[in-house]
């Protein structure tokens, strides 16, 4: 494996995070929400579909020497892809608090374990790392819309403390 593999592999891994025991991806959504506050939640919208555009383009290559490094397709070490669909659910938040942070961590895991149509199909839209990252991009889109709605039929008008 050469030097640049290494680099985006551990990266796919988000270093150690990736191989902490049991559902690693849980652990990797995890990683994100706790990031979302001070790397992605505080930027223009703008900004933030600059971050989760660079996001994908960079996680699908990572996650491409990853597939190749671990011999296998979407190797659950991999979950750089958990951070963009988990910072997609959080594209239109402005501030978060714990309340709206914990709802978006449910809602993405949610999409993303049950793969509603066409999350699942997805998955061999585009080869290598480009499909592993748009599964769960697609599954951070379902999530955000359900927490838009949420927030703005539900938590804002009775209760707004949540926010």
């Amino acid at each position: 494996m050469t030097p640049k593999e290494k680099i985006l592999s551990s990266l796919a891994t988000l270093g150690f995070v990736g191989h902490l025991p049991k559902a690693p991806g849980t652990w990797g959504s995890l990683a994100a929400v706790l990031l979302a506050p001070w790397l992605f939640i505080p930027f223009s919208l703008t900004i933030k579909l600059i971050i989760l555009s660079v996001l994908f383009i960079v996680g699908s290559w990572a996650c491409a020497a990853a597939e190749k490094h671990f011999e296998r397709k979407d190797p659950g070490q991999a979950i750089i892809d958990e951070v963009l669909g988990q910072w997609t659910t959080f594209l239109f938040i402005t501030s978060a608090s714990i309340f709206v942070l914990a709802l978006g961590f449910f809602l993405f895991r949610l999409f993303d374990i049950s793969k509603p149509f066409p999350v699942r199909h997805s998955e061999t839209w585009f080869p290598g790392g480009y499909s592993v990252m748009l599964d769960d991009l697609l599954a951070g889109i379902y999530a955000l819309a359900v927490l838009t709605l949420l927030l703005q039929l539900i938590v804002r008008p009775y209760f707004p403390g949540l926010m």
